[in-house]
């Protein structure tokens, strides 16, 4: 027999195998194999046995052992080529030399676009998408002491399959098949948009989370008139918080609140009613009573204004004030009796270190 002069032997094995594809091929996830070992077994124009699944979006790994069969230390470089774009691989390598005997490991790393299925929505009526792909692995190495090159190659399927949940439901033996896996993955694209609807339908009731399609509903489920000159940000709060307004209109509380949701000013309660960001003072008093009213102290003839308060809005910038919508808020908040004033000016409050 005459002596085998192959420098190195491979070993592919892919990280995700589609169960159904290998039992088709009546493989074993990787084998030892060199070139020699690849011609017996896959003839010519006949497809790899070694498969591995790649689904959108999602890292598909296929581990390469090389292993030094000579006496002499090795340079390697690394090789993937096939009929798939380059991009979707990456080789990672533990080093560029393998000792004499021992043996390094390279990984594969596949990966292709979330939208892979979405991007070729535009295809002729005669085309079909491509979803089986062909490659080879080529390790290239060089002997230290001699110079003396080889080349030892590896071929493989690349398989692109959808995501599916349906097959995980079926008896085991249907679910080895990838036709049958493909098949239910039509009915799985037209239910599951349903179902993942009903799995996040608190969101779609919260207005802050909600899509903006659904506002004008949500808005109308509690009665709340949309504001058209106030941001999309803006009117989400208003809408989740408008049984609140609700419930303390007529009030400074309420009318307090409304404005803080629809300016972004700050509450501050913590300071006094002079120094808020949005401060409202009211000047309510019983007016003349006889008997009870002392002229020049708690009463007032003539030119007094009864019911009245003052709104004074201080943001750091007055220009992010829109004073026709402020005093369209005070106007619906308001007692219908009461008159008032607004005041806008800059803020005024410095803030301790």
């Amino acid at each position: 027999m005459p002596r085998s002069t192959q420098a190195i032997s491979l070993m592919l094995t892919p990280m995700q195998i589609s169960e159904a594809l290998l039992t088709d091929a009546g493989s074993q996830p990787g084998s030892w194999m060199g070139t020699d070992a690849i011609r017996e077994t896959i003839p010519t124009g006949i497809a790899s046995n070694l498969n591995l699944v790649i689904r959108p979006g999602e890292p598909s790994e296929m581990v390469v052992q090389i292993r030094n069969l000579g006496d002499r230390s090795l340079e390697l470089s690394l090789q993937v080529e096939g009929n798939f774009p380059q991009e979707w691989c990456r080789i990672g390598t533990e080093g560029a030399e393998v000792l004499a005997g021992q043996q390094t490991e390279a990984v594969l790393y596949f990966q292709i676009s979330p939208d892979f299925f979405e991007q070729h929505q535009s295809l002729h009526p005669q085309e079909t998408l491509k979803l089986n792909y062909q490659g080879h692995f080529s390790a290239h190495t060089t002997e230290h002491d001699t110079g003396r090159r080889q080349a030892e190659t590896a071929a493989f399927n690349l398989y692109i399959r959808p995501h599916t949940l349906y097959p995980s439901f079926l008896p085991a033996i249907y679910g080895e098949i990838d036709f049958v896996g493909r098949f239910l993955k039509i009915f799985e694209q037209s239910f599951e948009p349903a179902v993942q609807s009903l799995d996040t339908l608190w969101a779609h009731l919260d207005p802050l989370t909600a899509p903006t399609a659904l506002l004008p509903f949500l808005a109308h489920w509690v009665g709340w008139s949309l504001l058209p000159t106030l941001s999309l940000e803006r009117q989400r709060y208003l809408i989740r918080n408008a049984i609140e307004i609700y419930r303390w209109r007529g009030t400074r509380r309420g009318m307090r609140f409304y404005l803080h949701l629809a300016t972004g000013l700050p509450l501050d309660h913590h300071l006094p009613e002079d120094a808020k960001h949005i401060g409202i003072t009211e000047f309510f008093s019983p007016g003349f009573v006889a008997g009870a009213a002392h002229i020049g102290e708690d009463a007032i003839l003539g030119g007094g204004r009864p019911f009245y308060f003052t709104v004074h809005l201080r943001p750091d910038d007055v220009s992010q004030i829109d004073e026709a919508l402020v005093r369209t808020v005070i106007e619906q908040e308001k007692p219908a009796f009461c008159t008032y004033d607004l005041f806008v000016q800059p803020s005024a409050i410095v803030l301790e270190p």
